[in-house]
């Protein structure tokens, strides 16, 4: 890059596109949840791009629901992320892949080991989208009912912590691999976690070596005040939802500054809000495209997305054209339900309430030509909004195709956006230092001799 600060682009993949109707679009691969040809066409397009990761959101089960809403709404059935990311990886080179993954129904060290995995598997491309799962779907765990909003997020700092412990079980150099001498690996840079905390015991280590980027990239997307500590204490790149530069400038602002009391640097952390581009060749095609899409979204699918946060407001009263009332209180979904309680309380009706989160769940929407969806971008980026975005095209695999051969040649001619990658790894497309090694220095005064590997449990060898 030059040392000139650049934009970081991701490409949100939802199956067939951001928009919730956007299955029903002529364009749209409507069988995409399970079409691994349609995914690898997308994956070429973001590298071709040279975006700097992919991303799908996930969660560990569906929810329950109206099953008339239900069977007019499609990603209720689809692939789980890593395992996808680990096949994609291999018809790719550069390209990074984000996976969600949760820390309120997984266990820590499985899922450690899977991301390290897919981490060695793509070359040091892997990263870890850590959510805390606000949707009950305990009935699929054998657990003792959905915890609480706090308890997620003691649970999460403990779990991310252990991950990052864990992903550090060997130095880089602990395996020699000496045929001659006869020695496989280095017992004194293997490190045992010994965890005990108040949700997880571990003794470790991890049966995985160390990372060729030193560890997967740690991403987070909650915008509550718990998940904004977390995120100043442990995220590389945080996916927030931000509908003006004026809400966007002050949610960077705020998590950049929280960073100094956990001694981290403003650039240890990237902030790529949502951005749901609708392009046209000119802006009034590019309106038309918008108004087909909003369309397609069916009336019962309408009343799904307001009853979601209307919780126990008897709807049926109401028209579409009524006034949005505000919000009723609740302890879940906090960041989502808060963005959404300023939109209703902004005046709008139920109608513009619906087709806002229709298009792209209350990230920013940008409706233009290739210009004016550059000029946006630009103006976050210079004005201290976003150090990037994650691009959410409406309709795949075709908005995904439109945006990298119409918007990033304007972004290039702008000086704004890369030409070629940096680097092989993820961590080094995102200008992101390598970690020092936790556990190893932790070690006081470590001697490769018999005696100070026992003291840390090592055995020697």
């Amino acid at each position: 890059m030059n040392g000139k600060r650049q934009l970081h682009l991701g490409a949100f993949v939802m199956a067939t596109g951001n928009h919730i109707a956007a299955w029903r679009h002529p364009a749209a691969q409507a069988d995409a949840d399970h079409n691994i040809d349609h995914y690898r066409e997308l994956v070429k397009t973001a590298e071709r791009g040279k975006f700097d990761l992919v991303f799908v959101a996930d969660s560990p089960a569906d929810l329950d629901g109206d099953p008339e809403v239900r069977a007019r709404v499609a990603g209720a059935a689809r692939f789980e992320p890593i395992t996808l990311w680990s096949a994609l990886s291999q018809v790719t080179q550069r390209l990074g892949f984000v996976a969600t993954a949760s820390t309120t129904y997984e266990d820590p060290y499985l899922m450690a080991r899977r991301f390290l995995s897919l981490d060695h598997i793509s070359k040091g491309r892997a990263a870890w989208n850590v959510v805390t799962t606000a949707g009950d779907v305990s009935r699929n765990f054998t657990v003792a009912g959905h915890p609480a909003h706090a308890e997620r997020y003691r649970r999460a700092e403990e779990f991310v912590e252990l991950v990052l412990d864990l992903w550090d079980s060997y130095e880089d150099d602990a395996f020699p691999r000496d045929k001659r001498s006869g020695l496989y690996s280095d017992q004194s840079k293997v490190h045992r976690v010994e965890h005990r905390g108040e949700f997880f015991s571990v003794a470790g280590p991890l049966n995985v070596a160390r990372s060729p980027q030193g560890r997967p990239v740690v991403v987070q997307a909650g915008s509550s005040e718990p998940g904004r500590e977390l995120a100043a204490r442990t995220a590389e790149v945080v996916f927030t939802a931000a509908r003006s530069l004026t809400e966007g400038r002050a949610f960077y602002g705020d998590l950049k500054s929280r960073l100094r009391k956990f001694n981290r640097k403003p650039n240890d952390l990237l902030i790529m809000p949502g951005l749901f581009p609708i392009i046209g060749g000119t802006e009034a095609e590019a309106h038309r495209n918008y108004e087909e899409l909003q369309s397609l979204v069916h009336p019962k699918i309408a009343w799904a997305i307001l009853k979601e946060f209307y919780v126990g407001l008897d709807l049926s009263r109401y028209s579409l054209d009524d006034n949005a009332p505000p919000l009723p209180p609740q302890s879940e979904f906090q960041s989502r339900h808060k963005l959404v309680s300023d939109l209703a309380s902004g005046g709008m009706t139920f109608r513009q309430l619906y087709l806002a989160l229709a298009t792209a769940r209350g990230h920013r929407t940008t409706i233009g030509t290739p210009e004016q969806i550059a000029d946006t971008m630009s103006e976050w980026f210079k004005e201290g909004a976003a150090d990037g975005f994650n691009i959410m095209p409406p309709v795949l695999p075709g908005d995904l195709q439109v945006f990298v051969d119409e918007v990033l040649p304007v972004l290039r001619r702008r000086g704004l956006f890369r030409s070629e990658y940096e680097g092989a790894t993820l961590r080094e497309n995102l200008g992101l230092e390598i970690p020092a090694h936790r556990l190893a220095a932790r070690v006081p005064d470590r001697k490769d001799d018999a005696d100070s590997r026992a003291a840390y449990g090592m055995g020697a060898s």
